[in-house]
C-alpha cells in the first residue's frame, strides 16, 4: 500500500459543496487525478466523517442513495487504510510527539502507514513536515 497523497475529508466535502467554486474546483481535481492515477488514498475514517457531513451536517444534505453512489464511485476506490491496532499505536505516538487532537493524529497516523509523503488537508498546519510527510492545505 503505497499512494503519494492522503486526501482529508475537507476535500471531500468542498467536492460534494458549491457553496465555494474555487475550493470545489480544487477538490474536484484532487479527486478526479486521485482516482485516474491511483496516487492518492483515504482511510477508513475519511470515509465515515465524509459521509457524516454530506447526510446530516451539509447545508443541502445528500439523500442516501447519492451518498450510496458517491461511496461506490469515489470513497471506496480510495481507501486503502483500515482501523487496526497499530493504526490506534500510531495515532497515540502521533498525538503525544505533535499535540494534535486524536482524530486528528489518526489522519496523520493513517497517512504515514500508507506510505504517503503529502497529506492534503487544510485542517493541519500547512509545511509542517512529520516522519518524511508534509502537510499542504491544498486551498492556499
Amino acid at each position: 500500500m503505497s499512494a503519494e497523497f492522503f486526501v482529508d475529508t475537507n476535500v471531500f466535502v468542498y467536492h460534494l459543496d458549491n457553496t465555494d467554486r474555487r475550493k470545489q474546483g480544487v477538490a474536484e481535481r484532487i479527486v478526479r487525478d486521485g482516482l485516474a492515477t491511483g496516487n492518492a488514498c483515504i482511510s477508513y475514517q475519511v470515509v465515515q466523517e465524509c459521509l457524516n457531513v454530506a447526510l446530516r451536517k451539509a447545508e443541502v444534505a445528500l439523500p442516501v442513495d447519492a451518498a450510496r453512489s458517491y461511496l461506490d464511485a469515489v470513497l471506496l476506490p480510495l481507501m486503502q487504510v483500515t482501523a487496526s491496532e497499530s493504526l490506534y499505536h500510531r495515532a497515540l505516538d502521533v498525538q503525544a510527539r505533535w499535540r494534535y487532537g486524536f482524530h486528528d493524529s489518526l489522519i496523520v497516523a493513517s497517512a504515514l502507514a500508507a506510505g504517503c509523503r503529502t497529506l492534503l488537508s487544510e485542517d493541519l498546519q500547512h509545511g509542517q513536515r512529520l516522519e518524511g510527510l508534509t502537510i499542504v492545505d491544498p486551498f492556499r
